[in-house]
């Protein structure tokens, strides 16, 4: 089978090699599936580049969250068992994790479902507990977990501002569904909040961005309000500043979502059934802005991970040599 492979750290479109393989052998416990969909997170980069909390030996094939098919043909979605990851054309995937895909999506749409609106589920209901009727604002609200949270907030009965980088960016953001669209390369990020909101803020943040973005959310919060840090995709790591944080009443949340999986499983489960009624219904649908072949994967990942993406890009190994879908 092909598979990419990384042998040394660096950035995706250097170190990642497409090569002939054999095709990985279950452990105990695991299932091999074929990579029906992979889609590409901005944690594959990082893994790509050494910078990411799971290290796996190399040589490795990158690919965290796919759409795979078992061997008695069922459609599922999974998290494959790296160093076999889903940049491939079969991966391994613990059995006990599966989730079957919904009907209502697609391939690549079921396979951009899983990580990114997890971790925006759970950072809306789990985390900041989002009421309808609330304001919440969203960082990189083009890109593939922020679009997440502008669908699943207006599922919610939230008014949305979505923050973007670029007048083609805010057009996705405008197009998702965000009630107020903010460019930060055009607009004062903060006055524009506050404009939006009569000068109350945002009730709930959703940060993947970290950084600058941070200290807007801090100047922006409304009291009572909630941020919940999911990522620093700026590479910015920020320092809150606790006494601001008490002296304007608010919370500062953090979300590891990949914790759930070994804590309390069973609310992954709760969510994904949502996440798919979700889905029966149109309230939400993965924006996969890109769909690529597998001989594509690298140049796919490398411009994840340089941020000039939006929604999801996915792989898709059964498309042609160089065929979009």
């Amino acid at each position: 089978m092909q598979a990419w492979q990384v042998h040394e750290l660096g950035e995706p479109g250097e170190v990642m090699r497409l090569a002939d393989v054999g095709r990985p052998a279950p452990g105990e416990g695991q299932v091999l599936l074929r990579v029906r969909g992979a889609n590409i997170n901005f944690p594959d980069a990082l893994m790509c580049r050494g910078q990411y909390q799971v290290r796996p030996p190399l040589p490795f094939t990158p690919g965290v969250e796919i759409c795979g098919e078992t061997e008695d043909g069922r459609r599922v979605i999974a998290n494959p068992a790296l160093p076999y990851g889903g940049f491939a054309e079969y991966a391994v995937a613990d059995a006990a994790a599966l989730l079957p895909a919904p009907d209502a999506l697609d391939d690549a749409e079921a396979a951009a479902l899983h990580i990114g609106y997890q971790t925006a589920w759970f950072a809306l209901h789990r985390r900041a507990r989002l009421e309808a009727g609330e304001t919440l604002l969203v960082h990189a609200a083009a890109g593939g977990v922020g679009s997440a949270a502008v669908q699943l907030g207006k599922a919610a009965g939230a008014t949305v501002i979505g923050v973007a980088g670029g007048a083609g960016k805010a057009a996705v953001a405008r197009d998702l569904g965000c009630d107020v669209v903010i460019d930060r390369r055009e607009q004062d990020v903060v006055a524009a909040v506050k404009e939006a909101t009569g000068g109350r803020g945002a009730d709930v943040i959703f940060d993947p961005v970290g950084g600058e973005a941070y200290t807007q959310s801090a100047r922006t919060v409304a009291f009572e309000g909630r941020i919940v840090i999911v990522g620093f995709a700026s590479g910015t790591i920020p320092s809150p500043g606790l006494n601001h944080a008490l002296i304007k009443n608010y919370a500062i949340l953090g979300l590891h979502w990949g914790l759930y999986n070994t804590r309390n499983p069973k609310l992954v489960q709760h969510c994904h059934e949502q996440l798919t009624e979700l889905a029966a219904r149109g309230a939400i649908k993965p924006l996969v802005s890109e769909r690529v072949p597998l001989a594509g994967a690298a140049d796919a990942v490398q411009r994840v991970a340089d941020g000039v993406t939006t929604g999801r890009v996915t792989v898709l190994p059964s498309l042609e040599n160089g065929a979009a879908a």
